[in-house]
């Protein structure tokens, strides 16, 4: 079968990778368990590669890079594959989508608007195209169009943005400082008298101004709470290194030992910069 030839051809590109998607789903002769999923349970995977990407470009792993690419690029195409079985649209047309939309925001490369622009200026002109297409969707208000399943610290950013723009923002960094220290006495005041889900809303409001102040300082959240979390995994795997050269386990340590042994890793990452 020509579609066999297809699929077994290295070199068969973009329609390879659509045929195998479209084996992969047919109900008859498909994967039993591609055949079943769906947008939903697709959706995850889809979040997952596209961190994997971030992680691999993080290390600056080019090979893997390559890889997470393709496997996000998989989730396009299963995605496209479940729209078009459905009706909604096919990969076709989700490329015709994209494309149209690059050519219409950037009518300073494509159309006959002005390239001499500072970076800061073609920001804005971006944003002003993508606010007239939220207004075509009828989406009017100032924060419509704001991924949900963004993760929450990067969808609190963009909201903040939003409202920013049209003037509902702090002046400076001292009123966001004082508004954390009065979210986070608010928190430590009532943590003995509140339920979970009261404590739970405070510390949103808490995690809302942190983000808030990382945006004032142009520092993005999301990608300081990855490299602090990256940080901690590496000091902790030096207590394990170190334990293990006394012959114990984290489980055989106690919190004192740990927490020196924590500090003497945090010296010796300090000290090549004195030495410098």
């Amino acid at each position: 079968m020509a579609e066999d030839a297809l699929i077994h051809d290295p070199d068969g590109g973009m329609p390879r990778l659509l045929e195998i998607m479209r084996r992969l789903r047919d109900p008859d002769k498909g994967c039993p368990w591609d055949i079943v999923q769906d947008f939903d349970t697709i959706a995850p995977y889809t979040i997952e590669e596209a961190y994997e990407v971030a992680d691999a470009i993080a290390r600056a792993d080019w090979p893997d890079l390559e890889g997470e690419l393709g496997d996000l690029l998989l989730q396009t195409v299963y995605h496209a594959q479940i729209g078009a079985e459905a009706g909604h649209f096919t990969f076709e047309s989700v490329v015709r989508n994209i494309a149209d939309k690059m050519v219409a925001r950037h009518p300073h490369v494509f159309g006959d608007d002005n390239r001499d622009k500072s970076p800061a200026q073609q920001v804005a002109d971006w944003e002003k195209i993508k606010a007239a297409e939220r207004a075509g969707k009828a989406q009017g208000g100032v924060l419509d169009g704001v991924a949900l399943g963004l993760p929450a610290l990067m969808r609190a950013v963009k909201l903040q943005k939003r409202a920013a723009r049209v003037g509902f923002d702090w002046p400076d960094t001292s009123h966001v400082l004082d508004k954390i220290i009065e979210e986070a006495a608010e928190l430590v005041a009532a943590r003995d008298r509140l339920t979970q889900v009261e404590i739970a809303d405070e510390m949103g409001d808490l995690l809302f101004v942190l983000a808030n102040l990382a945006r004032h300082l142009g520092v993005d959240p999301e990608a300081a709470l990855r490299g602090t979390n990256e940080k901690f995994t590496c000091r902790f795997k030096g207590i394990e290194k170190a334990l293990a050269a006394r012959g114990k386990s984290p489980a055989d340590s106690n919190l004192a030992e740990m927490d020196a042994l924590w500090n003497a890793q945090k010296a010796l990452e300090r000290a090549p910069e004195k030495s410098e």
